[in-house]
């Protein structure tokens, strides 16, 4: 790939890293009022409507609304739907680190899934970004009988979920635009999500949950525009190890927040997949 390819990845992975990060301190701060249902029903009605108001200021974006492959819109989408409303149930129970370190399983389902699904070849650069990023989630998280615990292997199902929507993602960016993609997300999971829930709950909406719901919705959009952008720009087997930042950072903001733990480990196993990373990333950028 060439070198300013690599650069518009990263670029794109560097904003989606922020807005899941944000996306998950909303959740955790809604999370004491709401359901994970009714959270995640705010998000994608506030997105609708953020949408919705652009598409009427954009003629442009008024002929994406209609998709090309609704097929696999609804695929992605039910994936989606069942892996996000097990990731953030799993926010409410355990530490952020821990699920985000039992998250990142899912860059080796990519990079296995995408062989013979995307057709895309695992170069010596690619499963040294994925070997690596495991091996650091491994050591800052330190795998023991507490973690294996019920909630953790709901964590580990939402990773191989979250695997195969990124396989449907790179496979629509072939076909769809980024705001037809996201619109579509939103449009299909706002029902889904508000058949999980019982009564009015925006009658307990109050002046204090402002910026857990701008949180979680800006957030939301921006995390998935540009995890979309990142897929149309470079392989899925080259995209999801970059993800692998997510452990690091959202460690730092599980401590500087929350007060939860923060060790050495953290800063040994991030040093292990950044030092994958920046291998995978110089061989991407040789030239054959």
């Amino acid at each position: 790939m060439p070198p300013s390819k690599i650069l518009t990845v990263v670029f794109w992975m560097t904003g989606a890293l922020f807005a899941f990060s944000a996306t998950a301190v909303a959740v955790r701060g809604l999370s004491p009022a709401f359901s994970v249902f009714e959270i995640l029903s705010i998000r994608n009605a506030v997105g609708l409507a953020i949408l919705l108001a652009f598409a009427l200021v954009k003629p442009d974006l008024r002929r994406q609304l209609k998709p090309r492959r609704m097929k696999l819109h609804l695929l992605r989408n039910v994936l989606h739907f069942a892996g996000t409303d097990g990731w953030a149930y799993s926010l409410t129970l355990l530490p952020l680190a821990t699920v985000f370190a039992l998250e990142f399983t899912s860059p080796a389902w990519v990079a296995l899934l995408a062989i013979p699904l995307l057709r895309e070849a695992l170069t010596r650069g690619r499963l040294v970004a994925v070997v690596a990023g495991f091996a650091g989630v491994l050591i800052i998280l330190r795998p023991g009988v507490e973690t294996f615990q019920p909630a953790s292997l709901l964590v580990l199902a939402v990773a191989f979920t979250f695997a195969l929507v990124a396989i449907v993602t790179k496979r629509l960016t072939i076909t769809e635009s980024t705001f037809s993609i996201i619109f579509m997300m939103n449009l299909i999971q706002l029902p889904l999500n508000l058949l999980g829930i019982s009564g009015a709950f925006w009658e307990r909406v109050e002046l204090s949950h402002a910026l857990s719901i701008a949180g979680v919705s800006l957030g939301g959009l921006l995390s998935h525009y540009c995890l979309t952008n990142a897929y149309r720009h470079g392989d899925a087997s080259m995209v999801v190890p970059l993800d692998f930042l997510r452990v690091p950072l959202i460690a730092i903001v599980g401590w500087r927040l929350y007060g939860e733990a923060l060790d050495p480990y953290v800063f040994v196993g991030s040093a292990c997949i950044v030092a994958g990373l920046v291998y995978s990333l110089r061989r991407e950028a040789k030239v054959p």
